[in-house]
């Protein structure tokens, strides 16, 4: 396999009515003066992760349990604290979403948005061309940390011109653009790169000696994209479920399922009102017809 890009999992969020310090916690997602205004990202893999990882948040810091195990371990407790969290926090969802949720961040109708760090870095740019005041946290109580990769099908009949490909995607000048295009960070680390990453309008330094190489301590570039060193230690690298996966599943289909959001609810019931009402009219208007016959 060859890695793409790679991320982490936060919080993109509304810095005029949410402050750094709230979106420094996971906690702010049940509060309850955020409710209707925070879109969840629908991906259990990464939401179960947050819901662990906070449900878990006293063991973890009394060192009883670390973020890997809980993230991880996938034993009947842990999947049983994700559904308990994930109901409980429920009730502040304006909804589940896959994509559209920066675009509602950059129209400043949502506070909060659970994102993956490339979508905050698009959304904090667009947002600030509409006067939206946008960043992104990666919580105190830990997250995650997740790439994406290339990989050549074992059936594949040209595997010379997939190879092509896939070089031609790791040429430094391919990787800025790309970068550049979806906001997310390169596999690729190379001098060149780097460089073209220094931004000397910031102000504060990152730690990017786990990337680039030691000596690497305090660059000046944008820390959604490149997160320091500090934010990747306390972010986990997830496992797939294995033999955990239908669980983990059934517990996702009934922690979102087994309450509809108030409006779909009226939307509903109205709905079947109008059909009844439909129904009932059609049959008297047939009993009209027959009574003047």
């Amino acid at each position: 396999m060859v890695p793409y890009m790679w991320g982490t999992s936060g919080l993109l969020y509304n810095a005029d009515t949410i402050s750094a310090e709230e979106a420094s916690s996971w906690a702010c997602l049940f509060d309850p003066k955020n409710q209707g205004k925070i879109l969840m990202k629908d991906h259990y893999w990464d939401v179960y992760n947050m819901a662990v990882i906070w449900g878990y948040n006293s063991e973890i810091k009394a060192g009883n349990r670390s973020r890997y195990d809980v993230a991880n371990a996938h034993t009947d407790e842990d999947i049983a604290m994700a559904e308990k969290q994930i109901k409980l926090l429920k009730p502040n969802l304006a909804g589940w979403e896959a994509d559209y949720g920066k675009e509602m961040m950059t129209k400043g109708e949502i506070w909060l948005n659970y994102a993956w760090s490339g979508d905050a870095v698009w959304a904090i740019e667009e947002a600030a061309d509409v006067n939206v005041n946008l960043n992104f946290s990666v919580p105190l109580e830990g997250s995650n940390i997740w790439f994406d990769g290339w990989v050549i099908p074992k059936y594949a009949q040209n595997t010379k011109a997939a190879s092509y490909f896939l070089n031609f995607l790791c040429m430094p000048e391919n990787v800025l653009r790309n970068m550049d295009i979806s906001g997310y960070c390169s596999a690729v680390a190379t001098p060149e790169i780097l460089e073209a990453q220094i931004d000397s309008s910031l102000t504060e330094t990152v730690n990017l000696n786990y990337f680039f190489g030691p000596g690497n301590d305090s660059l000046l570039v944008n820390p959604i994209q490149y997160p320091d060193s500090a934010v990747v230690e306390r972010c986990v690298l997830l496992h797939d479920f294995l033999d955990k996966n239908d669980e983990v599943l059934e517990m996702w289909s009934r922690a979102k399922g087994d309450s509809l959001n108030m409006g779909i609810i009226i939307l509903i019931v109205g709905f079947v009102a109008l059909i009844s009402f439909v129904v009932v009219y059609r049959k008297l208007k047939k009993k009209r017809g027959k009574r003047k016959k």
